[in-house]
């Protein structure tokens, strides 16, 4: 089911393992491919195929897989901190949601919930592992998302929108430094956001940050038939970031060591204000600084994130900064020493497929990543 050539460039021995070039799996009837996570020093990876998870490790071999989840899961991140692997995760009525439950048989409609999954992976050992039953899985309730995702906000004209900033939820997750300069290692996520093109409070990409050291008290495993509210009432930071709106939001997050920047890989926007790129790059050494939010007139002000120096000036808007970048929206993971695996996803007569590349980042105004040969 998989496929994986072993890298043999003296270039990298040693900067790090030695890693497929590629992998390939397909085969899985469930949706696209939504998120890629690596443990180098156990040498598995995993994939989210929107309600499977799947472990394998890097000889080509399908470890185990978690499935009766019926709603989102997407981007992932290993925590090398405690050995685990957490995820986003929504459950919300809209045409996502719908979606869904359509393509898992479901007819009832799920309460509406934005968890951060947690996967105890040591115990993923078979196929078809529950993800309510077999004690694989806890999660932990994100009050914030929900509070936006069900906001009415007004604006100073009068007009109603629905969903706080155009949040949908959240997609993407990683681990990386506080924003506030801290130093502290905090878990970060960033909002799906609606790809309205007639509203202006959704040209921010949004991120959260949270500290996970005590969650312990929240996490609990989840039933959907009774979905649990145990999570942080707040996180410990709100941020935003102006890239102009995307498609969906920020679909994968992740925070680069080497470069010291976070990477938000998107689906094109369709906003002509806009040449709507589909990478961004956050400046990890830059604090964020309290700004007014430009087309937010019910917030006037928030704590603004700097966008790098590296990809390209957009030329309809020059705060902006990025590139069209064809991978990464569907999977993308840190190795280490600015290579990343970049997933590519696909469907064949078997169904749904995932290709990983191992690349490199270079960060040059036509490229953000080059393949290693």
């Amino acid at each position: 089911m998989l496929l994986g050539s072993i890298l043999t460039a003296t270039a990298l021995a040693h900067q790090l393992p030695d890693l497929p070039k590629r992998l390939y799996t397909d085969g899985w009837r469930a949706g696209h491919v939504q998120g890629i996570a690596v443990d180098t020093k156990q040498e598995y990876i995993y994939l989210s195929f929107t309600t499977i998870l799947v472990k394998m490790d890097m000889k080509g071999n399908v470890v185990g897989t978690v499935t009766g989840i019926l709603g989102h899961l997407g981007c992932l991140e290993f925590n090398e901190d405690d050995g685990r692997l957490y995820g986003s995760l929504e459950y919300k009525n809209d045409v996502i949601g719908r979606d869904i439950l359509k393509q898992e048989g479901v007819t009832k409609q799920l309460q509406t919930g934005f968890y951060v999954a947690i996967f105890d992976v040591e115990k993923i050992t078979r196929h078809n592992m529950s993800a309510e039953r077999d004690g694989v899985m806890t999660s932990v309730l994100l009050k914030s998302v929900v509070e936006d995702f069900e906001a009415d906000v007004k604006t100073k004209s009068g007009k109603q929108l629905k969903h706080r900033h155009g949040c949908s939820g959240f997609d993407g997750i990683s681990f990386g430094p506080a924003f506030d300069g801290s130093g502290e290692r905090l878990l970060t996520i960033a909002y799906g956001i609606y790809g309205d093109t007639e509203r202006t409070d959704n040209n921010y990409q949004v991120l959260l940050q949270y500290n996970t050291k005590d969650w312990a008290k929240y996490e609990a495993p989840l039933s959907q038939e009774k979905m649990h509210s145990q999570g942080p009432a707040q996180p410990q930071g709100k941020y935003f970031v102006f890239t102009g709106n995307t498609t969906w939001g920020v679909q994968n997050l992740e925070y680069d060591k080497s470069s010291n920047c976070w990477f938000l890989a998107c689906y094109p926007g369709k906003k002509s204000a806009f040449s709507n790129y589909t990478l961004f790059s956050v400046n990890g050494s830059k604090r964020a600084k309290i700004e007014p939010l430009q087309g937010v007139d019910y917030q006037e002000r928030g704590a603004v994130l700097t966008l790098s120096k590296r990809g390209n000036i957009d030329p309809k808007n020059r705060r902006v900064r990025g590139w069209h970048n064809k991978l990464g929206a569907v999977g993308m993971c840190a190795l280490g020493n600015g290579y990343f695996y970049l997933a590519e996803g696909g469907k064949n007569e078997r169904g749904r497929s995932a290709e990983i590349h191992l690349m490199r980042f270079v960060g040059s105004p036509k490229d953000a990543f080059r393949p290693v040969e």
